[in-house]
């Protein structure tokens, strides 16, 4: 792959065969190529690779579902990488406060994913922007 483009999904396979700095390089690039002006654009590619990581899993998590609902209700697929990253980076801000202990028990992601169903372009909306 030469370059990323958020409005279209990269090749599942091809995606996840590449080293992760350089997933996280392509997505720079297409921030700066776009001269998008974002706090910082490191930290930004990271969610941006974590979400489209999840997304080329498929049906292994509900990422893919979500990203293509959002799309149906009216925004576009860079949009809906920004929503799912918005609802993952609170899941992880939540875990990253619980106790350690707390972290052996139960399924870290069954909120995660709930909270995924849960979303609307609405309330990302709302509770995000």
């Amino acid at each position: 792959m030469k370059r990323y483009n958020p409005l279209k999904a990269p090749a599942s396979e091809e995606w996840l065969n590449m080293d992760e700095t350089e997933r996280l390089r392509l997505v720079e690039d297409y921030h700066h190529r776009v001269r998008a002006e974002l706090p910082n654009v490191a930290a930004h590619a990271i969610f941006h690779v974590i979400v489209e990581n999840q997304v080329a899993l498929g049906d292994e998590m509900p990422v893919r579902r979500t990203i293509d609902r959002l799309m149906k209700e009216g925004i576009d697929r860079h949009e809906a990488i920004h929503a799912v990253g918005s609802v993952m980076s609170q899941h992880m801000w939540k875990l990253a406060r619980r106790a350690p202990t707390a972290l052996l028990h139960g399924d870290l992601n069954a909120r995660y994913y709930a909270a995924l169903e849960k979303l609307t372009v609405e309330s990302w909306r709302q509770a995000y922007k």
